[in-house]
């Protein structure tokens, strides 16, 4: 265990060192996309729930289950953090260069890394539920997960275990939930009432017949 916390002490150290020797325009980048990455993550749950709402009854399930699962990803990484109390690296590496954004405060403990939690279930979620994104989601979870150590308030252990923990998480949820939510948008876009329809969409629009006239009336 020492050798793997020396290990994650000195990536540490070589990436915040890294970190301080790039242009102040790319740290501050990097400062933002620590947190308006999430906001990214939340505009494409809304792009997929407005994509589902003219596709079919799987489509629309995955679609509300990326957002829930992702919570749910949250929620079991906040619940390890208060079990295992890790002091943040900005705190305990010595030697190590000021954060670029300001250490969280004692009792704001470090592992896992909630931020990567998110961003590794949000990018399973999305994959799921968006398959053609997968391409986009998980390269943000990435560097969600990067950047909480380039700003130096995470561990390297910490945002990929928090990777993939969300990922699992979010993975289990999904496929667990899948039947059930779907079986409610079903129910939902039956009902007669206009905003429960709305919100579930009308689905896939019925195929117009292609047979000719004389064939759908049974002439000869």
């Amino acid at each position: 265990m020492d050798n793997l916390s020396d290990l994650s002490d000195g990536l540490y150290l070589d990436v915040t060192d890294f970190a301080h020797s790039t242009p102040h325009w790319f740290q501050q980048l990097a400062e933002v996309w620590t947190e308006a990455g999430l906001l990214l993550f939340g505009m494409l749950f809304v792009a997929g729930w407005w994509r589902a709402r003219s596709g079919a009854g799987d489509a629309m399930a995955l679609a509300l289950l990326a957002p829930l699962a992702t919570a749910f990803g949250y929620v079991v990484s906040e619940s390890l953090k208060s079990l295992v109390d890790e002091e943040r690296p900005c705190r305990a590496v010595a030697g190590a260069p000021a954060s670029l954004v300001p250490c969280p405060p004692t009792g704001d403990w470090s592992f896992p890394s909630n931020h990567a939690a998110i961003a590794g279930a949000a990018a399973v979620a999305l994959a799921l539920a968006w398959r053609g994104f997968v391409w986009l989601t998980v390269p943000m979870a990435l560097l969600m997960a990067f950047s909480r150590v380039f700003v130096g308030v995470h561990y390297p252990h910490d945002v990929t275990v928090g990777l993939l923990l969300g990922g699992a998480v979010a993975f289990l949820a999904v496929r667990a939930a899948t039947r059930p939510v779907r079986a409610l948008v079903e129910t939902a876009r039956s009902s007669r009432t206009g905003a429960v329809v709305w919100c579930a969409g009308r689905g896939p629009r019925p195929r117009a017949s292609t047979r000719p006239e004389g064939v759908r009336h049974g002439a000869r």
